[in-house]
């Protein structure tokens, strides 16, 4: 079975074969993980470039829960299946759209359900997601039994930019759509977070792409602290848009 991270099989995909060449040790992105006492790690992968800027690659190949970054798999997968009929169907009680942007975990677990373990099993398998585990259907993404590391997390979304995963080409648009968060004259931000559990452990997500000029970037944020009145999710923004600016993004001029 494949995997879907990039610095592994960036040649199988077609992605351009990632070589010492083309990822670059993003030391000075550490300032950012320090001011806030966290552990974490950041890659960012030009497209246009075929170039990956890395902060912390070791951390880059370890596999953590994905909690809410798992949303956009369940909802392709619900797309594809029928369990999400289109992304105005009411789910837990509000549009599946705006369940979407609000992360909410009821309309996600209805979704799982509806959708059956064998079938997310097995659209696990084909994907290749993660280390493809599932315990209670409609906790796994939570429980620390499916796990996923940053760098398989930014193949998954790439391949679901580009139409590139084994889905109907509706069901990746469709979901794509729903990350675009931000669409300005210079830029598109599209993203979605996650909060997990590890022991002690809270882990933050922050995964997608910036568009400017028709030119896609991607993103991962993954990090992690043990203070539980952190507010994990203004944490992951302040993060993503910190480095992101840093790097010369929202200008539209990459």
């Amino acid at each position: 079975m494949k995997r879907i991270g990039l610095f592994l099989i960036a040649a199988t995909l077609g992605f351009g074969a990632c070589t010492p060449n083309n990822v670059k040790d993003a030391k000075e992105w550490q300032q950012h993980f320090v001011k806030h006492k966290l552990e974490g790690c950041f890659m960012v992968f030009d497209n246009g470039q075929g170039t990956f800027r890395v902060y912390n690659i070791e951390r880059a190949k370890e596999r953590f829960t994905p909690a809410g970054a798992f949303e956009p798999f369940l909802s392709i997968t619900g797309l594809q299946t029928g369990a999400i009929s289109d992304t105005n169907m009411i789910s837990a009680g509000e549009p599946f759209r705006q369940a979407f942007r609000n992360s909410s975990l009821p309309a996600f677990q209805e979704v799982a359900r509806n959708i059956g373990k064998d079938t997310l099993q097995r659209w696990m398998d084909t994907v290749g997601f993660g280390n493809r585990k599932i315990s209670r259907v409609d906790t796994f993404w939570l429980d620390n039994s499916l796990q996923i590391s940053p760098d398989e997390m930014l193949g998954f979304t790439k391949q679901l930019y580009f139409n590139q995963l084994p889905y109907q080409r509706r069901a990746q648009e469709l979901t794509a759509g729903l990350m675009i968060m931000e669409k300005t004259d210079k830029y598109i931000f599209a993203w979605k977070a996650g909060e997990g559990k590890s022991g002690s452990k809270r882990i933050g997500w922050m995964t997608g792409w910036i568009e400017e000029n028709r030119h896609p970037s991607f993103f991962v944020l993954n990090f992690e602290t043990e203070d539980p009145s952190a507010d994990l999710k203004t944490l992951g923004m302040e993060l993503t848009r910190n480095i992101l600016t840093s790097e010369g993004f929202y200008k539209g001029e990459k």
